[in-house]
């Protein structure tokens, strides 16, 4: 006879889960050991054979259990991990989880609250509305009723505040730099609005005389969409200009802040996100500069009657009668229904480290970002960019052309010894790091810049000789 596997919430649950923990645990140390690197070396079809070879079938007619299961295939994804937490995987805005931010959101995933109604999650939704009001005000800081929503990230929150924007003023039209994230134009697609009108960027933000005149001469409603923390090289938009642009030509504003707007909890960097509280909606990413397990990602209003729009009544899950009666309405909070509770590990991590520990975090992080491009430029063969305005950092090796920096990265890759980003700038295609580890050292970042000096003079090499 079968017995039940056991549970992970209750009073009994704890004790069902330590053990799990500790294989999981182990498993996580033996993949990370065997892989001994950013990223295991291969490739793409390497690393697919040998996973699948690792976790075997995943529905046998007979389990293996949950000890095996765990460690088979937490081993298998540990091993084959672009793991965040190595100083030499810095390609994307993926940062290292703090650890302590992944222990509460196993808390979430054992108690597993279902946020769309207060039934399933009565102190889940008391500690989200004291989150996002905490979130909401430092963005706000002299509105009277700032809010904020939690979403799975930029994506969804970019498209909440255009279709906000489109309920208050019907087909808005977006006007954006070109810059600006992808998911702005795929919003604007979604919602059925006006393909969006793309503003230049010559210096990697968006230029005010073209914004100006897009304003003057395309009609409107216009919603400008600024963007404080580009993909491609974390430039911020001159989002004090920008706001001005829009009050003299009745626009609304909303600003991309996923990747910069954390800055805002440092007193050294505060003033590069300076003009945030100025737009209409704010969008943050904490699984960026906030060193969250994703999702966290956040989009902030200066009034709380701004999300009035994402309303919807559902009588099971918050009937008139019992919103009446007192029970929170907690479906008007996202266009989701089951949501996790996300606020959980946001808020342990703000409680935790608080302001200076947040500030100390980020202030590490761009530091190493500059230290970076202070090697580049002290290192014979190597072109730097530009100095970096958050943690990015754009370089190549002088004189190569488009195709072998994309095959150098492609090298890096496929040895399993960095993991690089890529962005085009300048009309030249450029290596990327992107730095979220604050425990980065310079002696790490002169090792990567090693590992990329070697394998460019190994191509050139090798050119040479065809």
């Amino acid at each position: 006879m079968s017995t039940t596997p056991p549970l992970a919430g209750g009073t009994t649950g704890p004790d069902h889960l330590r053990p799990l923990l500790d294989t999981v645990l182990a498993a996580l140390h033996e993949g990370a050991t065997r892989r001994a690197g950013p990223l295991p070396a291969g490739g793409p079809t390497a690393t697919t054979a040998r996973t699948r070879h690792a976790i075997g079938p995943l529905l046998p007619d007979q389990g293996t259990g949950a000890h095996h299961a765990l460690s088979t295939l937490v081993t298998a994804l540990a091993e084959g991990a672009a793991d965040p937490a190595h100083p030499h995987c810095a390609a994307h805005l993926h940062t290292p989880p703090l650890a302590l931010a992944a222990a509460a959101d196993l808390a979430a995933s054992a108690l597993n609250p279902s946020m769309d109604s207060w039934d399933q999650a009565p102190a889940a939704t008391t500690l989200e509305t004291e989150l996002t009001d905490t979130l909401a005000r430092e963005i706000y800081p002299h509105h009277p009723h700032p809010d904020a929503v939690i979403t799975t990230g930029g994506t969804e929150a970019n498209q909440l505040a255009l279709l906000l924007a489109r309920e208050r003023h019907g087909p808005v039209q977006t006007i954006h730099g070109a810059n600006a994230h992808h998911s702005i134009t795929r919003a604007a697609w979604l919602l059925g609005l006006p393909a969006p009108h793309v503003v230049p960027a010559p210096n990697g933000t968006m230029d005010l005389t073209a914004l100006h005149h897009a304003l003057t001469t395309t009609p409107g409603p216009h919603l400008v969409t600024a963007t404080a923390g580009t993909t491609d090289s974390g430039a911020i938009d001159p989002l004090t200009a920008i706001a001005d642009l829009c009050d003299t030509h009745g626009a609304e504003l909303h600003i991309d802040a996923a990747y910069g707007g954390t800055l805002l909890l440092s007193p050294t960097h505060r003033a590069k996100v300076h003009g945030l509280h100025r737009a209409h909606s704010v969008t943050l990413d904490l699984h960026k500069l906030g060193w969250q397990p994703a999702p966290a990602g956040i989009l902030a209003v200066p009034d709380h009657h701004h999300l009035s729009p994402l309303h919807h009544l559902a009588p099971y899950l918050n009937a008139d009668d019992d919103t009446e009666a007192g029970i929170p309405d907690t479906l008007g909070r996202s266009l989701r229904t089951t949501r996790r509770a996300d606020a959980l590990k946001i808020a342990v991590t703000l409680q935790a480290l608080g302001r200076d520990g947040l500030a100390d975090l980020i202030d590490r992080t761009l530091a190493a970002a500059h230290h970076l491009a202070d090697l580049i430029t002290r290192t014979p063969g190597l072109e730097l960019h530009a100095p970096p305005t958050i943690s990015t950092v754009l370089f190549r090796p002088t004189d190569a052309d488009d195709r072998t920096v994309a095959t150098l990265r492609r090298a890096l890759l496929d040895q399993g010894h960095a993991v690089l980003g890529r962005a085009r700038a300048d009309d030249r295609l450029w290596l990327k790091v992107t730095l979220l580890n604050p425990r980065t050292t310079p002696t790490d970042l002169t090792a990567l810049l090693a590992h990329v000096t070697r394998l460019s003079a190994e191509l050139t090499e090798g050119c040479t000789h065809r």
